[in-house]
């Protein structure tokens, strides 16, 4: 069986949710503290043993690449002027694995980028990771999916359960039977409304899958909004092959919307040892500043000191 060496991030989608932040950087730009998202993405992907990375990218998107070059103007300052720690922090970006770039020329959704980099890929199993979702785990998310497809040779899709209310907002699978760890998928619904979801078992942004999928993405007919739907694809690679199910295990962060991006910022900063301090302490001031909804009431009976009690 041969190993999972390469990985498609696609990175090529307007990233709507973040206008109009969004509408000269890309949102895989945007950072998570001190670190871009897709460094993160990146990062993951290295630690799981993968050799060869392509990004898919779109119009705009040059910001991308250039993070993950040498800047070496900076590089030289930061060295003239002793800050060693920083330059380090450049260097990593740039020295990271081989990264390779194409660009999809058309919006024309999540299951068309992957097509786009079936050249690089070639007839070679490979991870897909998304840059919505960042997990932290003690083993790399994506490399729990590897593992799993080096026992039984077949795509791996990575899982979390999701409230009922919110599977509108994801692929959801159609289970069929456990085997071990693994849930062999009988079908994918593609963002079910509440109640008509056969699961709650979503889709997170994670996926190891073997190259016949290319063979159905070239095929397959457009979909909503014109796109082509990674999911629309799977859905027939069930037709010749198994697909599993893997809930993998670790903290997903959903940084594809906005409050997620804020509460995963405020997150990460608390556990950074220079801003823990000082934003906690700016936490607790804000808290006070914020009028409660029961203070107005509280102000109007007179028992204002309640309010330290809520």
């Amino acid at each position: 069986m041969k190993k999972v060496k390469k990985a498609i991030i696609p990175a090529a989608g307007f990233g709507t949710r973040f206008l109009p932040a969004t509408k000269a950087m890309p949102k895989e730009m945007l950072p998570i503290v001190n670190r871009p998202t897709i460094q993160y993405i990146v990062e993951e992907a290295i630690e799981a043993g993968i050799e060869d990375i392509i990004i898919v990218t779109g119009k705009g998107k040059r910001a991308i690449e250039d993070h993950f070059d040498h800047v070496f103007e900076l590089e030289q300052n930061l060295f003239d002027k002793g800050k060693d720690g920083l330059l380090q922090q450049v260097l990593k970006s740039s020295k990271m694995a081989d990264i390779h770039y194409i660009r999809q020329k058309e919006p024309k959704g999540l299951g068309h980028a992957v097509w786009c980099a079936r050249k690089f890929i070639g007839d070679e199993p490979f991870a897909v990771l998304l840059g919505d979702d960042i997990v932290e785990s003690t083993t790399p998310c994506i490399k729990q999916l590897i593992d799993q497809f080096q026992q039984v040779g077949s795509s791996i899709i990575g899982v979390k359960p999701v409230a009922a209310s919110e599977t509108y907002r994801y692929g959801i699978i159609d289970p069929s039977r456990k085997e071990n760890e693994l849930i062999k998928i009988k079908n994918l619904i593609e963002k079910p409304f509440p109640g008509h979801a056969p699961s709650n078992l979503a889709i997170m942004g994670r996926y190891v899958l073997t190259p016949e999928i290319f063979g159905f993405l070239e095929n397959l007919e457009e979909g909503t909004n014109g796109e082509i739907q990674l999911t629309d694809a799977l859905q027939r690679l069930i037709t010749i092959q198994d697909i599993y199910a893997y809930e993998f295990h670790g903290t997903r962060y959903d940084v594809g919307e906005i409050f997620g991006f804020i509460t995963t910022n405020i997150e990460f900063a608390m556990r950074h040892k220079d801003l823990n301090r000082p934003l906690l302490k700016y936490l607790q001031n804000l808290v006070h500043k914020v009028e409660h909804p029961k203070v107005k009431r509280f102000k109007k009976r007179g028992t204002i000191e309640k309010f330290d009690r809520i």
